[in-house]
């Protein structure tokens, strides 16, 4: 008897849990766009590199894409669906809609699930590619535009709305200093 290729499993999505049977090579971006009608997260290039299916997974961003749904049984995730509280925009949402940090907008919920964890990953103190000094000590870095757009490299925006974007992640940050 052949091995099964299917499995069911529980998925904890923006606070909810979803059951569902899946094959095994089923990405989390089709179990959450097919299977669980989540179509927030957007299917860009379906290889990883640009972006648009960034969700969060026990709070840090990883493209949908690329992970097996099987492999996010038991974790949390959020989903752009999930990032609001109820009618409330969060501060990154509000702060792309007030700068213009999204044109046609098929980026921009990767873009803002991104840029939530950004904004954690800098608070926290953790170095990018464009960090000058990495030491502990050194505390942390200032988030200048160039950290930015570093930090926010993989997510790409084919209408290259790129100022407003770097803008609004800059403003949410702020925002997110001062309710601290």
């Amino acid at each position: 008897m052949a091995p099964s290729t299917t499995s069911a499993l529980t998925l904890h999505i923006n606070g909810e849990k979803h059951t569902l049977s899946v094959d095994h090579r089923t990405t989390l971006l089709d179990a959450l766009r097919e299977r669980l009608d989540l179509t927030g997260t957007k299917k860009g290039c379906d290889q990883g590199q640009c972006g648009a299916c960034t969700v969060l997974i026990d709070g840090r961003r990883a493209v949908s894409c690329l992970q097996l749904a099987v492999a996010a049984e038991g974790r949390e995730i959020t989903t752009i669906e999930g990032v609001a509280d109820g009618d409330r925009l969060h501060p990154v949402q509000q702060a792309f809609l007030d700068l213009d940090g999204f044109q046609c907008g098929y980026c921009t919920p990767g873009q803002i699930c991104s840029a939530l964890a950004m904004i954690e990953e800098h608070a926290a103190g953790w170095p990018s590619a464009a960090t000058e000094d990495v030491r502990p000590e050194a505390g942390v870095p200032e988030l200048t535009p160039e950290e930015i757009r570093e930090r926010m490299s993989g997510n790409l925006c084919r209408c290259g709305a790129y100022v407003s974007i770097v803008q609004a992640v800059a403003k949410a940050a702020r925002a997110e200093e001062e309710a601290v």
